[in-house]
């Protein structure tokens, strides 16, 4: 060695130390910070993945929260339902107590009428005030627009969830496949010359879905008579009647059941009467039988021709339809589906439902309460439902007359308040309208307890897990092993300090040229 302008062996030395001071400052990096990865040349390929996944478990800590926050906002809407369910169940005692004419007085059921008053009162203040955190709950803004529905095609909708799926509307097409029908029986009780009066007497025994009642028919009675008879046990039987032309005495009387589907039946059943049955003119047939409409001459009444074949049942039909191509579930007028994009219940206009192959369309425009689920904005990880309002002008709406009447009717000097309802006898439209009120707002809690076991508790434990998986493989790629790497610092500063020492002896080495001078 016996160069001294280039000190090959210090640059060796350098160059190995200026490695081992670079593996030291990364271990020491690493142990301080906890993290394998502190910066992008640390693993390109491996802070590409963990931020991806860093993304996710944001995501899915909101998402987690979302639906805590969810079940919050549905625990305190079922605390205010729970109220209203109470206030109706009052109101329920109070008419089942006023209907007791006989032993109560007018004064007491005028003091019952106040009882209800305040407590519709009070459910449509909950409705109006029950609130969380400014939004309101129970006042219809947590409910569906539906836009175009013509009452004189669908009676009432409520929809219970809807997907638009990025569309600003959903379309509803209802198409009548087979008509909602009464249960119906046909009695002939004439022949020519007497005028529309029954030749035989006999005991009719008149069941429906409420009930049974029995009527005496004697010889001579005009069927009005017979008709006016059959209609006073309306509200015990179920079963009303009509002559079948309203312009003909002589043409014969239905019986029908006051409500469609197959729930409702109409039995009218003979006791008694001639020992020859060709004397008989009380014969009681089915529509397949003996009822047609028109034949060419005007009649709506045939006589049955062949064998007679009489029948003293017949039960209804409920509506058959299509909902957006999907066959509905259906009892009596109402239909309902539930699927993944649009779960609603309707109840038919009788126009429309009793109309072979009609169709009807309404539009839901918006609406509804939307809960973000999932960690990412996308319709599969979001879930709405409809909350509908509760105030007495909403709650409660059944059939009154063709006409619907809601929970407010009830109030004092309304069509069915119990003072009304005590004048005509009858409270059986008040008791109507208040079951569907409890059955509207049992089926509601029932709903929000249901999405919210079914939908946000599960939601909540899915996540849990997911943020459980992806937090341990974040761990993976991003976290320091401590074990390794402070065995690496050990290894590091041993370089670190034998590199020093190397380098001072190159140093050394060419001092020793001086020697030759000597």
């Amino acid at each position: 060695m016996g160069r001294i302008n280039t000190n090959v062996p210090s640059l060796i030395a350098q160059s190995n130390l200026t490695r081992s001071n670079e593996d030291l400052q990364l271990r020491l990096e690493r142990l301080s910070t906890g993290l394998r990865l502190n910066r992008g040349k640390d693993d390109p390929a491996g802070l590409i993945i963990s931020e991806r996944i860093r993304s996710d478990l944001e995501g899915v800590q909101q998402g987690i929260k979302n639906a805590e926050r969810a079940s919050s906002v549905i625990a305190t809407t079922e605390g205010a339902l729970t109220e209203v369910s109470d206030l109706l169940n009052s109101i329920r005692s109070l008419i089942v107590e006023s209907a007791n004419t006989g032993g109560n007085s007018a004064e007491e059921r005028a003091a019952n009428q106040l009882q209800i008053d305040s407590a519709i009162e009070s459910i449509t203040r909950i409705a109006n005030t029950a609130t969380f955190g400014g939004l309101k709950l129970l006042d219809g803004s947590q409910d569906y627009i539906i836009s175009g529905v013509r009452s004189s095609a669908i009676s009432k909708t409520q929809v219970f969830s809807a997907n638009f799926s990025g569309n600003n509307a959903i379309q509803v097409d209802v198409s009548v496949l087979a008509s909602a029908q009464l249960g119906a029986l046909y009695l002939s009780g004439f022949n020519a010359g007497t005028g529309g009066a029954v030749t035989s007497s006999t005991t009719l025994r008149i069941a429906g879905s409420l009930g049974v009642g029995t009527i005496e028919v004697v010889s001579g009675t005009s069927l009005a008579n017979l008709i006016n008879a059959v209609n006073n046990l309306k509200a015990v039987t179920g079963v009303s009647a009509s002559l079948i032309s309203a312009t003909d005495a002589t043409s014969g009387v239905v019986f029908n059941s006051t409500t469609y589907g197959s729930d409702s039946f109409v039995s009218v059943e003979r006791i008694g009467g001639p020992s020859d049955p060709t004397e008989d003119t009380v014969k009681i047939y089915k529509a397949a039988d003996a009822y047609q409409i028109g034949a060419g001459t005007g009649s709506i009444w045939t006589e049955p021709t062949a064998a007679l074949s009489t029948s003293n049942r017949d039960t209804g039909r409920d509506v058959t339809a299509l909902v957006n191509g999907t066959l509905a579930d259906s009892s009596g007028l109402k239909l309902s589906i539930y699927l993944g994009s649009l779960s609603l219940e309707m109840l038919l206009h009788e126009d429309l439902a009793t109309s072979l192959n009609a169709t009807s369309n309404f539009n839901i425009t918006g609406g509804g309460a939307l809960f973000q689920l999932g960690p990412e904005v996308s319709s599969l990880q979001q879930s709405s439902i409809g909350v509908q309002s509760v105030a007495s002008e909403n709650l409660g709406g059944t059939l009154v007359g063709g006409k619907l009447a809601f929970l407010n009717s009830l109030k004092s000097g309304q069509d069915n308040d119990i003072r009304t309802s005590a004048r005509r006898n009858d409270f059986s439209q008040a008791s109507d309208i208040i079951a569907t009120s409890i059955d509207e707002v049992s089926i509601m809690r029932g709903r929000l307890g249901a999405f919210e076991r079914n939908t946000l508790s599960t939601n909540v434990r899915s996540l849990q897990a997911a943020y459980e998986n992806l937090t341990s493989s974040a761990s993976v790629i991003r976290d320091a092993d401590f074990a390794e790497e402070t065995s690496n610092l050990t290894r590091a500063q041993i370089l670190n300090q034998a590199s020093t020492s190397v380098l001072s002896l190159a140093n050394q080495q060419a001092s020793q040229v001086l020697s030759l001078l000597g």
